[in-house]
C-alpha cells in the first residue's frame, strides 16, 4: 500500500474538515468567554460515556454508544451551565475538577479490559485515520445542523443553549478525531487569530484545514499516530499564522 493512500487520508481529511467546521466559531466564543478547558472536560465526560456503553457490553459503533456519550455530554453541559451560573467566579476551577474526574472515572472502567490501554489511546489521540464514510455522513448532517443553529440564532443563545450546542457537538468529534485534537481544534485556530479581526473566521478555517491536511500527510509518510502529529501541525501552524500577522504592514 502506498504511503500516501488517497482511500483512507480523504476520509480522514473530511472528517478534520467537519471537525473544524463547528469547532473554529465556538472555539472564538469559548475564549470570549474564558472557559477555554471546557472542551476538554466535556469531551472527556462524553467519552466515559462511550467507556460506560463499551464497559456494558454494546456495540463500539452502535447507536447505544452514541447515546451514552451524548446523554453524559449533555448532562456534563448541564451541569456546567449550572456552575457557571452559582459560581462564575470559580467556574474554570470546576471545569478542571470535571476534566480530572471524568478522567479518573474512565481509567476504573478500563481497570479489568484487557485492551484498556488500546481504548484509552483512542478517546485521546483517536482513529482518524480509520473512519469510513457511514460516520462521515452521520457527522455531517449532525455538522450541518449545529452551523445551521449557529449561525442562525447564535445571538440569541443564553448560557443553556450555549452549552447543549457545544456538548452536541463535542459528542460527535471526540468519536471522530479523541480529545487532543478536539481540544487543539477549538482552541489553537481562535488563539492564534485573535488579532485579525473581520478576517478572523477565515483565517482560523484556512489554519485548520492546512494544519489537518499536513498533518495527515506527514503521519502517513512518517508512520507516526495521526491525532499527536496533527495538533503539533496544528500549533506550529498556530504561530506562524500569528507571526505572519504581526509582521504583516496589513493589520
Amino acid at each position: 500500500m502506498s504511503a500516501l493512500d488517497l482511500s483512507i487520508l480523504l476520509p480522514a481529511l473530511i472528517a478534520g474538515l467537519l471537525v473544524t467546521a463547528t469547532h473554529v466559531p465556538l472555539g472564538v466564543q469559548v475564549l470570549s468567554r474564558g472557559i477555554v478547558f471546557i472542551d476538554l472536560a466535556i469531551a472527556q465526560i462524553a467519552g466515559i460515556g462511550v467507556l460506560a456503553a463499551d464497559w456494558l457490553g454494546f456495540e463500539s459503533q452502535g447507536w447505544a454508544v452514541q447515546a451514552s456519550a451524548l446523554a453524559a455530554a449533555l448532562a456534563g453541559a448541564l451541569l456546567l451551565t449550572a456552575s457557571e451560573k452559582r459560581w462564575p467566579e470559580v467556574q474554570e476551577a470546576i471545569i478542571g475538577v470535571a476534566f480530572i474526574l471524568a478522567a479518573s472515572a474512565g481509567i476504573l472502567l478500563l481497570a479489568g479490559n484487557p485492551h484498556g490501554g488500546e481504548h484509552l489511546q483512542d478517546l485521546l489521540v483517536g482513529q482518524i485515520l480509520w473512519v469510513d464514510y457511514e460516520q462521515l455522513l452521520a457527522v455531517a448532517l449532525l455538522t450541518s445542523l449545529i452551523l445551521a443553529v449557529w449561525f442562525g440564532i447564535a445571538d440569541r443563545f443564553g448560557r443553556v443553549g450555549f452549552y447543549l450546542l457545544f456538548a452536541v457537538s463535542v459528542t460527535a468529534s471526540v468519536q471522530l478525531v479523541g480529545i487532543y485534537l478536539v481540544f487543539a481544534s477549538l482552541i489553537v485556530p481562535a488563539l492564534a487569530t485573535r488579532d485579525y479581526g473581520r478576517y478572523r473566521l477565515t483565517a482560523a478555517y484556512l489554519l485548520s484545514l492546512l494544519a489537518y491536511a499536513a498533518g495527515l500527510v506527514l503521519s502517513s509518510l512518517s508512520d507516526l499516530p495521526s491525532g499527536a502529529v496533527i495538533v503539533c501541525v496544528m500549533v506550529l501552524f498556530g504561530l506562524v499564522f500569528r507571526a505572519f500577522w504581526r509582521l504583516s504592514p496589513a493589520r
